[in-house]
């Protein structure tokens, strides 16, 4: 592969939760119809050239994973579908990403499409692990950093946090 694709694309709407260490992102190759192998392989070589070194898939199965492998980016599949039990996987991700970003990996995390669950997923880590005080700030900085409104299911996301396994703080009454 040669020139301006040697290096491959971002994913859609990739964006920085902790500038350096942690990023969120749309599927690589894009959701349903919308998936492409083509694009999924350019973004994959995108990230892994940015120094990506680990890619954690919350899809519910395990889609495409092999092309992490095909790549040489190790991955991690969480699976988070809308009927899993969110205190189960929640408490198990948000340790796992505590003990990734203090081994110094840069992390990149992903459903099939960037919408409210993930929003409240990135939310929900920055409040359990203490680095936003409370829920409506921990929504807000998601909201502010994406440029979009999260909704009921994200926000429902964040409302757990503190209350689960290994939450910085306690909880604060009503947020």
């Amino acid at each position: 592969m040669k020139g301006k694709w040697a290096k491959g694309i971002p994913p859609r709407f990739f964006a920085w939760i902790i500038k350096g260490h942690l990023a969120i992102s749309e599927r690589p190759g894009g959701y349903a119809r919308n998936h492409r192998k083509v694009r999924r392989h350019e973004e994959i070589l995108w990230l892994r050239g940015e120094g990506f070194t680990r890619i954690v898939s919350l899809l519910p199965s395990p889609h495409n994973l092999h092309a992490y492998d095909e790549l040489g980016v190790e991955w991690s599949h969480v699976p988070f579908g809308p009927h899993d039990d969110a205190s189960v996987v929640l408490a198990d991700l948000y340790t796992q990403v505590k003990e990734w970003l203090g081994a110094g990996e840069r992390v990149l995390m992903h459903q099939d499409e960037l919408g409210d669950r993930l929003m409240g997923v990135v939310a929900g880590y920055l409040r359990w692990s203490g680095m936003v005080p409370n829920g409506p700030q921990a929504v807000a900085v998601a909201e502010r950093i994406l440029g979009r409104q999260m909704g009921p299911s994200g926000r429902e996301i964040v409302a757990l946090a503190p209350t689960l396994a290994g939450c910085t703080r306690e909880p604060l009454g009503s947020e």
